[in-house]
């Protein structure tokens, strides 16, 4: 059962039209009915020509949509997918009005270091200031930030750190920041089992897998962290192409050895890190969306993390079989909440 929103901010939400006759349909309650997905089509639907531009450490890959004019969107993608997870909620956006802008992470697609010594480093802070710097350099001052998975821990500590840049958030599954101290604590066997690539990550065994396999890694996942997903070759292979880019494996392997303790960051987060670590709360207008059918380690409805969110707040759970990659299973339900929480 979904949780319900508090009464008192439980209206700071309501329906908005979208004049988007397929996404204006689409239930506007706590918890919404998935419309039936559409990437089976023969002619799969492509971002067309991705921008590049320098930004920090990095030369980034990413895809715009929308008037130039219009209010900016930055959609955040996970691991193991990429930009493609947002090929139907980016078009639905800019027709209404909004600036889109859907980067590929580091170790992700086009995107690439500038300098071939730069350390690949995959930990929180590295992500999140890698978008912030591509905010700098696209001159875009805020923004409303949604994700998932990676792109929703990235949004999250966007919102609970520099919240003077995010006008408002959506993420998928909740309050993701982590701390490698909590992450010290045992878990019950069965979640511990869920988090099982984590762990095959630590040995090198597991690194050369990932280097050697790593598409049929990814399908594994796809397949397991959304069981009811019915995704097609075609499908999978418009992302898979994402993760031959070359820092991949690093950034991939360094990430989760980093969560687990087993790998150093660099000395230049730290503060960053210490700050995440306390758990800082989000003040900035949030909603968090959840699938019915999400086989990714993730909390049963918002009461472990409802107090970490101290803006106005909704939790949304959509229904119909929605697993972990929500933005691409549910693109209405996707959508709605962004275009909700942007006009609150």
């Amino acid at each position: 059962m979904p949780c319900q929103t508090s009464p008192s901010r439980r209206h700071f939400l309501k329906s908005t039209a979208l004049g988007l006759g397929a996404v204006a349909q689409f239930s506007l309650g706590t918890t919404a009915q998935a419309a039936p997905d559409a990437s089976d089509s023969p002619a799969l639907a492509t971002f067309g020509r991705i921008r590049q531009i320098d930004a920090g450490l990095l030369n980034v890959g990413y895809a715009e949509l929308g008037p130039a004019e219009g209010p900016a969107v930055i959609l955040l993608h996970g691991w193991p997918y990429d930009i493609h997870s947002f090929i139907e909620v980016a078009p639905l956006l800019a027709s209404a009005g909004y600036r889109v802008i859907v980067p590929h992470l580091r170790g992700h697609g086009s995107t690439r270091f500038l300098s071939p010594g730069t350390f690949r480093n995959g930990q929180q802070a590295a992500v999140a200031l890698d978008i912030i710097a591509m905010l700098d350099a696209l001159k875009i001052r805020k923004a409303v930030f949604a994700g998932f998975d990676w792109g929703a821990r990235t949004a999250d500590i966007i919102a609970a750190l520099w919240p003077e840049r995010c006008e408002a958030l959506v993420s998928v599954s909740g309050y993701l920041i982590g701390s490698r101290e909590a992450n010290k604590a045992p878990l019950p066997p069965a979640a511990e089992f869920s988090w099982w690539y984590q762990f095959y990550f630590a040995t090198e065994r597991g690194r050369a897998g990932y280097e050697k396999y790593r598409r049929e890694f990814a399908r594994l996942i796809w397949q397991t962290a959304s069981p009811k997903w019915a995704f097609d070759d075609a499908t999978f292979e418009r992302s898979a192409t994402s993760l031959d880019n070359p820092d991949h494996v690093d950034i991939v392997i360094h990430n989760y050895r980093w969560r687990q303790g087993l790998a150093e960051g660099e000395a230049v987060y730290d503060d960053l890190e210490r700050r995440l670590a306390t758990g800082p709360r989000i003040t900035v207008r949030s909603i968090v969306l959840e699938g019915d059918a999400n086989g990714a380690p993730h909390v049963v409805g918002d009461a472990p993390f409802r107090q970490k969110f101290a803006g106005p707040y909704q939790y949304r759970l959509v229904t119909g079989g929605i697993g972990h990659n929500l933005p691409q299973e549910a693109p209405q339900a996707f959508t709605q909440a962004v275009i909700d929480v942007a006009r609150a």
